[in-house]
């Protein structure tokens, strides 16, 4: 059963650009979220949290995984990218989707996984200059924050929000009504219907 959604954290990494993802995954209760590493060694991200992964890469099951998380961050050593291309190669090939955002893009884009599928990234130009293998400059969408295509999604490093509603569709969580209405509220602070009633009613009371 695909009940596993594994995210990577390595050494700096970004951990904003995957928390509201995170937070509304584990919402519903129905999915376990596990953090792997290069190693177990505890990490620290970008934002100075101390983070001790559940496991290392090696220790990723392919037939639990429904999604691999990959974020960015700015200590991304070509090697370490290598290792993480690999390990998005198999993810995808077993079947399950891919979430790069910001810096993660690179790891996709060499394993090969956005040569042929509509993605983006942080601007146009960085993801050929650090994976001198990609082919997909015709498939880049610059007008968007995240995209999902091909079981891979990619997404700007500003795009947290947006990658975040990809990653809330491509597990299906809620309805597509309550989606929108959750990305109406993260990006634009426009309460859903039944929650602008529930503050005016708090409101009138007071």
């Amino acid at each position: 059963m695909r009940d596993v959604v594994y995210v990577l954290v390595f050494e700096g990494f970004a951990d904003w650009q995957v928390a509201l993802a995170l937070g509304e995954i584990r919402r519903p209760g129905d999915w376990e979220v596990r953090s792997i590493g290069f190693d177990r060694a505890p990490v620290t991200s970008m934002s100075g949290l101390q983070v001790l992964p559940d496991g290392d890469m090696r220790e990723l099951d392919l037939d639990a995984a429904a999604l691999l998380i990959l974020p960015g961050g700015h200590i991304w050593l070509p090697s370490q990218v290598e290792k993480i291309a690999e390990l998005a190669q198999q993810v995808h090939r077993a079947g399950a989707p891919v979430a790069a955002i910001g810096e993660g893009v690179f790891a996709v884009a060499r394993a090969g996984l956005i040569d042929d599928c509509r993605h983006t990234g942080s601007w146009a130009g960085q993801i050929g200059r650090d994976a001198p293998a990609y082919a997909g400059q015709d498939q880049y969408d610059a007008n968007v924050l995240a995209v999902s295509d091909g079981g891979v999604i990619t997404a700007s490093h500003l795009g947290s929000i947006e990658f975040a509603r990809e990653i809330i569709h491509t597990l299906d969580l809620y309805t597509s009504s309550d989606r929108e209405h959750w990305y109406r509220l993260f990006k634009h602070a426009l309460p859903p219907p039944w929650l602008a009633t529930e503050t005016v009613d708090v409101a009138r009371a007071a």
